[in-house]
Parts: structure tokens; C-alpha cells; sequence
């Protein structure tokens, strides 16, 4: 709860004051310290700002800075002292929130693939989407959960190499970490894979803020026999690391006991630092902070460091420009900004941009020059080089897709067959037995036909859609979906997209929803709008059951190949589309982009277990809502109006059908001639 969540007359105890700069030195000056009581006193006429009282006076706050004061209700928490006397306002108190609020926002940033879903996974007990490719994590999930006496807040942010504004994925974690402002940033890292992942953590320590780096895949790093002093490098960049193995549990509670320690300002390791990107470009920082320091641009520099938005604006970031146009001294700062960066770019004959990327490099390869001691003997070729020598040889690589995706299919049957019959026999068992010790009734009649004939046709399926998502899910856990999209995307281009759209077309066989949500991860504007129109071709789970029954009615003897045909076919009239759009209505070039390929990896099995039921879970539930109340509503169209009793069992159904709803409905608008030849 925050100051400016109360109402007027509403006493408050501070307990966290978050912002920064001149902003938080002027507001506690002002009494607005943790532990202190205030009072809402009222409204202005257009509800902002808000009048307060502290300390016995009143002050005035605008309700976008009321909303960086955290407060607990009077009377929540009580003054104490060592003694736990409750002590007078003028004594020297201590207060159960005098520290900080119980309470710690935490925001997870990391690469693609640096297992930073896993470990939220794990921490709150979760169960979100986890793969070895990029863009799983779409949006932000947020979790809850308490630990050592801290209610955590979790939030996962997708994936990102950087924080520009390159794609919506880097803007939308850059705006959350700027707006949201989280107490601590866990930055998860993948430790195989230093140099790349320390890129994203530079733009973290130009944000100052507070951070903490979990070293995630700790056991492969081992592995390759590297020597890594990680006490020394956080010293040096002044952020604690802690290693971890998400897959296996491993370094989790220890990590989290590091975000209190950090939080509560007791980690000796923290410190801020400066990155030095040369004199001359230093130079043009401070002039732009001098600049963005005067008084009317507290609004932002509260909330963003002035030096990060100095490097912004040099870089001549498009979302960076936008944060300062409301600046009293906007033009001034804008136009300091382009000479800096004109004069630069001038004596380095560079964009500051790259300048300023090769600086965070260098520096990250001059700070593990000191702590990072690679392998004497490093192997000469890693096993993903030995697996992709086979899965993306030019000659191999299309029939191992196509056979993996036909296998898939065919394991739908021929293992989905056992427990669809036992489902079966079961749902007959079931309805036999009501049939005997019910009473004849409606009420019956709904069970049995209705409710257990509807849902239990569909139920029946449940075996083939989870073999289906176990598939799936198992090439996104070990990195062939990754492959695949880079295999295809030399066709995909062909129609107009890159490789990255086959990723959600094939998320698509499991839900259009959630790959609808993963084109996000396509950095084109108009690529992504065309993938997710064609979205549609793809055959998603809903739509398996009505496949399965009308191929296991009619052809027996090829179902595993006639399904692997239907979605093939469906990936064909998708790509046919797409080619069409790209030549007519969205004809622009598209955009090249550099695609990761993560190494591959031995699948969890009890995660692969757990996604695959996550997803059956969401079958189930649409059986408990959409599918039960339309197999309802399709009895009583063709239960209701009852006629006369009839003797007869076989004459009273047809009867009954000929007189029900669902005949009437299925008549309307054909002729009586029509109807004779049909009867």
C-alpha cells in the first residue's frame, strides 16, 4: 500500500520511501522517514496533489510521488524499542517496520535461456512455461510467496539481451523496471555464457540499482573445467553473485537469503560504480546530468538515474528522447544531446551507440581477464556441435523434423489407444450403473446422456492430447525446437518471414492463444502481424478430438499418417497465405535479426511431467465450463418438450427426437418436400 492509496482522514506508518536522487533527499528532509505516522488530510479539488500531515505540519504531495512512499495502516504496527516498551515520539525509537517493510518486490531479468523462469518456477511454486529457446516468457508472471519472514513479490520479465528499444520484449522490461521500481533486481545469468549474458547487467549498473546476479547453470560451467573467482567480480562491479542449478534446486534458498541481505543493506559487496566510457564521452554525461538535475525534472530523475538517461539520449534512444520532452528545459537537454554526440561521433568517426557498446564489452572483458580462468585443455568440440552435425546436416535435417513431428503423431495412437479405451469402458461402466440404481427422470436422463454421454465423449481424448503436449514440450526442453525454426528459415523466407515465426506456428499445434503471444518475439512489426494471422492454419488442441474421431472412424489402417498429413497440410495453406500477404497487403523487406541456437540439454523429466499436465490441466478445465454447459444445452434441445408417455423404449427416442427442439432447429427453413424425401 502506498501514500497515495489512502483515504483522506487514514492514518499511516511509512515503511519504505523508494525513489531516488534529489527527490528522496528532499522528501525525507521533509519527515517523510520510515516509522513516522501520516495523515491524509484531503484532496484537491481535481484529486491531485494531496495534503498531508507529518511530524504536526502539512505538506503537499502529487499522488504520481505519494505513489513511491510505501505505508502499513495505524495500528498495524506498534513502537518498540530493545525492551519492547512502547516508547514516547521524542524518545529514540525502534520500530518493528524502523528498518524496512516485510515486503520485497523482486524483478527477474536474464537472457533468453538462462533458466530464469525455472528458477521462478521454483521459488514460488509456479508453474509457468519453461524451454531452451527464446521468448517463452511473453509477458510478466507474478508470483507470492514468503520466506524467512519476507513476503516476496515475483516478477518474471521475458527475456531480453539488452534494454533497448529494439524490441517490444526490451522496452517492455525497461519501462517495468523504470515505472514499477523493484527493491531488488535478481539478474539471472547463464555462467556458461559470461561474457554475453554481463552485457545485459552493464545497462543495470547504469540504471543504479540494486542487484543481485544468480550464476544459473552452475554445473555446466563446472563442467568445462573453468576457474571463476564470481567473490571477486562482484566486488569489483559491486553486486553480489550466488551460483545456482535451477534445474536441480540447487543454490535457490541461498539466493534468496542474499536478495534480504541486499535488500536490508547488509551485504558488504554492494556498491555503485560507473562504467568509464572514456573522457571525452564522460564529459558529455556530466554535461547532460548538470542539465537533467535542475529543478522541474524531478519527475523523472526520482525515478530514473541521470546518467542513465544522459546515456540514452547520447545513444539517441527514441524512448529516452520521449522521457525528457516534458522537461522545462526539454530543448536545451535535446539539443546539448545531439552536439555531444555529433562531436563524438566526429573525433571516433562511429555511431556513440556502438562506441558505447564496445566500452561495456571491453569492460567485461577486462574485469573477467582478472577473475575468469578458462580450461587448459578445453575440449575441442561440445556436444551440441556433435548433435547438430546430424539434426541440421543439409540432407538429414528436414526428414529428422518431419519424422520427429510423424512419430509424435503416430505415438498418439498407438499409445493413446490403451488408455482411451479404458476412459471408455470406464465412461460405459459409469453410465450402466447409474442407469440401474436411478430412478427413471429427467434428472437421470441429464446425468447419464447429458452430462456423462457430452463431457465423457470428450474425455476420452484427454490420453492423445497429453502424449501430444509431452512431445512438444520435450523438444522445447532439450533445443530442438530452436533448430527447427533455424532449419526452416531459409523456407520461411521464401514466403516473406523469418525462422523465429515458425516457433509460434508451432506452439500452435498446442494453443493459438499462447503463440499468438510468443510473435511478441519477432522484432518486425509487419512479420509479426502476418504470423499471427496465419495462426489460424494451425490445428490446435481443440480442434485434435474432431480430427482423431473422424479418422479413427473412417481410416483405421493410416491414422498416425493421415494426421501427420492434416497438419502439414494446415503449415503449407499457412505458409501459401503468408507469401500471398507478403506480396499484396504488407509488402515491405523484412528486417534481418541474429537468432540464438542454446546448446541442447537433457530434459527434466518431472518438468517435461509437470508442463505436460500444466497443459491437460487447462484441457480438463474447458471440459468443466465450455464443453459441460454446450453437452447440457444440447440434451435439453433434444430432451425438451416431452410428449405423451410411450411404451415402447425405441419408439419414445425416436418419437422424442422427432418432437425435440434440436429437430425443430435442424428443420427450420427447409420445405415440407424436403423433409418427406429426408423421412
Amino acid at each position: 500500500m502506498t501514500l497515495a492509496d489512502l483515504k483522506t482522514g487514514d492514518k499511516a506508518i511509512i515503511t519504505k520511501v523508494k525513489g531516488r536522487g534529489a527527490f528522496r533527499k528532499r522528501i525525507i528532509e521533509m519527515g517523510f522517514v520510515v516509522g513516522k505516522q501520516v495523515i491524509v488530510v484531503k484532496n484537491a479539488p481535481l484529486k491531485d496533489p494531496i495534503e498531508y500531515n507529518i511530524l504536526g505540519y502539512e505538506v503537499s504531495l502529487r499522488r504520481s510521488e505519494a505513489s513511491l512512499i510505501e505505508v502499513t495502516i495505524n495500528g498495524e504496527t506498534e513502537a518498540r524499542n530493545d525492551y519492547n516498551g512502547v516508547l514516547q515520539i521524542e524518545q529514540s525509537l525502534q520500530l518493528s517496520p524502523v528498518k524496512k517493510s516485510k515486503t520485497i518486490n523482486v524483478a527477474l531479468v536474464g537472457n533468453p535461456n538462462s533458466g530464469k523462469t525455472t528458477i521462478f518456477n521454483l521459488a514460488s511454486h509456479s508453474k509457468e512455461k519453461t524451454g531452451n529457446y527464446g521468448g517463452i516468457t511473453v509477458d510478466a508472471k507474478t508470483a507470492k510467496f514468503e520466506h524467512n519472514g519476507y513476503t516476496f513479490n515475483l516478477v518474471d520479465l521475458p527475456g531480453t539481451y539488452s534494454m533497448t528499444s529494439y524490441t517490444p520484449e526490451e522496452l517492455y522490461v525497461r519501462d517495468h523496471l523504470i515505472n514499477e521500481l523493484p527493491d531488488v533486481i535478481l539478474n539471472v545469468i547463464d555462467a556458461s555464457n559470461l561474457e554475453r549474458n554481463l552485457y545485459l547487467t552493464t545497462q543495470l549498473i547504469d540504471m543504479d540499482r540494486k542487484v543481485v546476479i544468480a550464476l544459473n547453470m552452475w554445473d555446466e560451467f563446472l563442467e568445462k573445467g573453468d576457474k571463476f573467482d564470481y567473490h571477486a567480480l562482484g566486488k569489483m562491479i559491486g553486486i553480489p553473485m550466488v551460483p545456482t542449478v535451477g534445474s536441480r534446486n540447487k543454490g535457490i534458498e541461498e539466493l534468496f537469503e542474499k536478495i534480504i541481505d541486499v535488500y536490508e543493506d547488509r551485504d558488504t559487496t554492494v556498491r555503485h560504480i560507473h562504467i568509464n566510457y572514456g573522457y571525452r564521452i564522460e564529459k558529455a554525461i556530466k554535461s547532460l546530468q548538470d542539465l537533467l538535475k535542475k529543478e522541474g525534472n524531478e519527475f523523472l530523475t526520482i525515478k530514473v538515474a541521470p546518467r542513465y538517461i544522459a546515456i540514452k539520449l547520447l545513444e539517441r534512444d527514441e524512448q529516452g528522447l520521449k522521457r525528457v520532452k516534458d522537461c522545462p528545459n526539454a530543448a536545451e537537454i535535446i539539443e546539448t544531446a545531439n552536439e555531444e554526440a555529433k562531436d563524438v561521433e566526429k573525433l571516433r568517426n562511429e555511431s556513440l551507440e556502438t562506441i558505447i557498446t564496445d566500452a561495456k564489452y571491453g569492460f567485461i572483458e577486462g574485469a573477467l581477464r582478472e577473475t575468469l580462468k578458462p580450461a587448459e585443455t578445453e575440449s575441442k568440440i561440445t556436444r551440441s556441435r556433435i548433435i547438430d552435425r546430424v539434426i541440421t546436416n543439409k540432407f538429414l535435417s528436414y526428414p529428422i523434423f518431419l519424422l520427429a513431428i510423424w512419430i509424435t503423431f503416430q505415438a498418439t495412437f498407438l499409445i493413446g489407444d490403451y488408455p482411451m479405451y479404458w476412459i471408455e469402458q470406464l465412461i460405459i461402466i459409469s453410465g450402466n450403473f447409474l442407469s440401474r440404481i436411478m430412478p427413471d427422470n429427467m434428472f437421470k436422463d441429464l446425468i447419464i446422456d447429458g452430462i456423462l454421454g457430452g463431457v465423457g465423449g470428450v474425455i476420452v481424448f484427454l490420453p492423445n492430447i497429453l502424449i501430444l503436449f509431452f512431445f512438444i514440450t520435450l523438444m522445447e526442453a532439450s533445443g530442438y525446437m530452436a533448430r527447427i525454426a533455424f532449419i526452416v528459415d531459409k523456407l520461411m523466407h521464401k514466403v516473406g518471414l523469418h525462422g523465429k515465426s515458425f516457433i509460434p506456428m508451432l506452439m500452435g499445434f498446442g494453443c493459438n492463444v499462447p503463440a499468438i503471444m510468443a510473435t511478441r518475439t519477432i522484432e518486425n512489426k509487419t512479420d509479426r502481424l502476418v504470423t499471427m494471422l496465419i495462426l489460424p492454419f494451425m490445428s490446435c488442441s481443440a480442434r485434435y478430438p474432431v480430427y482423431i474421431l473422424i479418422i479413427s472412424a473412417f481410416f483405421t489402417d493410416y491414422r498416425g499418417s493421415l494426421l501427420f498429413a492434416i497438419y502439414m497440410f494446415g503449415i503449407l495453406l499457412a505458409g501459401v497465405v503468408a507469401w500471398i500477404m507478403k506480396k499484396t497487403i504488407f509488402k515491405v523487406e523484412t528486417i534481418p535479426f541474429v537468432m540464438e541456437l542454446p546448446p541442447y540439454r537433457v530434459p527434466v523429466f518431472k518438468s517435461v511431467l509437470k508442463q505436460t499436465w500444466f497443459k491437460g490441466e487447462q484441457y480438463l478445465r474447458k471440459m468443466g465450463t465450455v464443453i459441460l454447459a454446450a453437452s447440457i444445452i444440447i440434451w435439453a434441445l433434444g430432451y425438451f418438450p416431452r410428449g405423451e408417455k410411450i411404451d415402447r423404449e425405441t419408439d419414445a427416442k425416436i418419437q422424442q427426437l422427432e418432437l425435440s427442439y434440436a429437430a425443430k432447429i435442424s428443420q427450420e427453413g427447409t420445405s415440407d418436400e424436403e423433409v418427406n424425401l429426408l423421412t
